[in-house]
């Protein structure tokens, strides 16, 4: 087959320093997480104890997110040929099943206390959900600057802008609180925080899901990459196109191309444009093409080698 391979160990630019920021953002994150459990134990605010939920969740997407990073790293062994790229998606995967349960964890308690209003001290929310806007906002700066093409960095900048959108709702719930003293938008709110969570996580789950099934990434429309590769000079089909995501960034794709019968420099550099198409225009960088083609004369060196093939199991599409 075609293998023009290029920068196989699969590094790439700037890894080490997206794990640099997803650890501060760790740390960081970490603290609010302490600092809001503990208003919210206090004030016995139950929107507080969602957005520390929340925050909890962002720290499991930044720990998953480093582990990934630091696993994607590793270079490829001979039992695990594509490297260790897939163990960022199933720690997304496990990650936002988690979220899930916790969101249905909040919405439970929430409607408990919407039957059996609780009081909550709005001056002990008030500063533990600045502090934390305060941060998010911090952060979601800094991760924004770079690393915007690298999935985990983009997860972790969800969960941050979630994270401050949670923290300006325990802000507005507590202001009403205070002044009003109107106690049901604490539960109320705790509900709409669940709800985010809820649709941040499904979203990765879907994600996850089209990765692990091995599905087209979405950005690319394998009809068009198949009439693009067609178009090339001395292409006459493709046939068994494969494309599928190994990792975070990192797009695959396998075919069949019945070329015209010529010599076997030829077909190589014909093999060459539709690597080079392939880079360049769609981002698939991890290309194998098997030429063939179909009426062969004994000195086409290429059809000796492309024309017995072995009779595929029906199976096997």
């Amino acid at each position: 087959g075609g293998h023009a391979h290029h920068g196989h160990d699969h590094h790439h630019p700037g890894v080490g320093d997206v794990g640099h920021k997803l650890a501060w953002a760790f740390g960081l994150t970490a603290l609010v997480l302490v600092a809001e459990g503990i208003g919210a134990y206090v004030s016995g605010s139950l929107s507080l104890l969602a957005d520390a939920g929340h925050v909890l969740t962002d720290l499991a997407a930044l720990g998953l997110a480093w582990f990934a990073n630091r696993l994607s790293l590793r270079p490829a062994s001979a039992a695990h040929t594509f490297g260790y790229h897939r163990s960022g998606i199933l720690a997304a995967l496990a990650n936002a099943v988690t979220l899930i349960v916790i969101a249905l964890l909040i919405a439970f308690v929430a409607v408990q206390r919407l039957n059996h209003p609780q009081p909550v001290e709005p001056l002990t929310m008030l500063p533990v959900a600045i502090v934390g806007l305060l941060v998010n906002v911090g952060l979601g700066v800094w991760l924004s600057r770079g690393g915007g093409d690298n999935v985990n960095v983009r997860a972790a900048m969800l969960h941050v802008i979630g994270d401050a959108l949670a923290s300006v709702g325990v802000i507005i719930a507590g202001l009403v609180i205070w002044q009003t003293g109107w106690m049901a938008i604490d539960p109320l709110l705790s509900v709409a925080i669940s709800l985010l969570i809820g649709l941040g996580a499904w979203q990765i789950v879907n994600e996850s899901l089209t990765v692990l099934m091995e599905g087209v990434p979405k950005h690319i429309d394998s009809t068009g990459v198949a009439v693009a590769l067609e178009s090339i000079a001395g292409v006459r089909a493709v046939h068994d196109l494969h494309i599928w995501t190994i990792g975070s960034g990192l797009t695959a794709l396998s075919c069949h191309a019945l070329i015209d019968d010529q010599h076997l420099s030829q077909g190589a550099a014909i093999i060459q444009q539709m690597t080079t198409l392939l880079e360049h225009d769609y981002g698939i960088h991890h290309v194998t093409i098997q030429p063939e083609c179909e009426s062969c004369d004994m000195n086409s060196v290429f059809c000796q080698l492309a024309t017995p093939r072995a009779p595929e199991p029906p199976a096997a599409h």
